[in-house]
């Protein structure tokens, strides 16, 4: 007799990915990167799933079906994802280094402080502002790390 109850998790086909055909599903996928990444819809904090199945004349289901698919993430992720990635190019270029995190949040289309920390460690293993010290050229640990390869006599690629 097993002393835990232990059974073996079995992957349930989910019934969305026999609802859209393939096809569908790329011109969706285009369809969805042109209005999220292209028009750059993720920095409008308002902007949902509910939102773009309107807009693309469909429903929250296929929208999340297709997302799901494509995307391997659900629809809150996918849009997170591209505003780290800009909340990333923010946080290091010069122009915007007096700006606060609340700022950069609000920037980017979180709609608070919280979400978009939790969002940037959950996909950077860091903090945003760790990332932004990491990437200052005269941080100190940047600086340390520059005079231990001078001293080595090894060459930094910049």
């Amino acid at each position: 007799m097993a002393k835990y109850n232990i059974t073996e998790r079995k992957e349930k086909e989910a019934a969305y990915r026999s609802l859209v055909s393939p096809k569908l599903m790329d011109e969706m996928k285009e369809k969805i990167l042109n209005i999220i990444v292209m028009q750059k819809k993720y920095k409008d904090k308002d902007y949902s799933a509910k939102k773009l199945a309107e807009e693309l004349g469909t429903n929250t289901r296929y929208i999340s079906a297709v997302v799901n698919v494509r995307f391997h993430m659900n629809y809150t992720s996918f849009v997170n994802k591209f505003r780290i990635e800009e909340a990333m190019t923010i946080l290091v270029d010069k122009r915007y280094k007096d700006l606060k995190m609340e700022e950069v949040s609000d920037m980017v289309g979180f709609s608070n402080r919280q979400s978009f920390y939790a969002s940037f460690y959950k996909i950077m293993n860091m903090t945003p502002r760790e990332y932004r010290l990491l990437h200052q050229a005269h941080h100190p640990a940047v600086m340390a790390q520059r005079f231990k390869k001078s001293v080595k006599g090894e060459s930094e690629i910049v």
